[in-house]
């Protein structure tokens, strides 16, 4: 495991506690998640927490501001510290761990859904009820367009894959005739 690996986990597991006590804990992920990919996407503000030359203080006042009202304090906190620490580079690192604690803790799975279009609530809904039941776990669906199905779906769950898709029905059948005509 790495350093990098190992200090955004006890750094997750102190904002999960946090947020535990607000009752935020997937408020916070989605937060983070939102935090990581502003990061990702914003070459200036990487630049700017990562310039040596301006104060902690003056780091601290922009996160403060950008993200007032908009995430909780307690991530606000925990961003600002690892800044001060140097350790910004590890925000994803502190999304993957702070993801793991909350499927651990929880009993929440991500379900990747391919489907040729995007589901609407309903589907949703549905996808969420069926593979909740069967995998015994809250699911939280994560819709992946991928205009290569003919039609159904295909789901996978960590290492599962159900497979309801049109093609791999037309597939099973081929099989089930050649298992026939041996």
């Amino acid at each position: 495991m790495s350093r990098d690996t190992v200090v955004s986990t006890r750094y997750a597991k102190a904002l999960f506690e946090a947020a535990s006590e607000h009752g935020t804990v997937e408020e916070t992920e989605q937060e983070l998640k939102a935090i990581v990919e502003a990061f990702a996407q914003d070459a200036d503000l990487r630049n700017f927490i990562a310039t040596p030359n301006v104060s902690f203080e003056d780091k601290r006042r922009v996160i403060e501001t950008a993200f007032a009202g908009k995430v909780s304090q307690p991530l606000v906190h925990t961003i600002t510290l690892l800044i001060e620490r140097g350790r910004y580079g590890i925000f994803g690192e502190l999304l993957n761990s702070y993801t793991a604690i909350v499927s651990r803790t929880l009993k929440v799975v991500d379900a990747f859904v391919y489907t040729p279009y995007p589901l609407d609530e309903r589907e949703e809904a549905e996808v969420t009820a069926r593979f909740g039941q069967l995998s015994g776990k809250r699911i939280r669906v994560q819709n992946i367009v991928d205009k290569t199905l003919l039609g159904g779906l295909k789901v996978v769950i960590g290492d599962m894959l159900y497979d309801g898709s049109l093609s791999g029905k037309l597939n099973r059948l081929e099989k089930s005739f050649q298992r026939q005509a041996q």
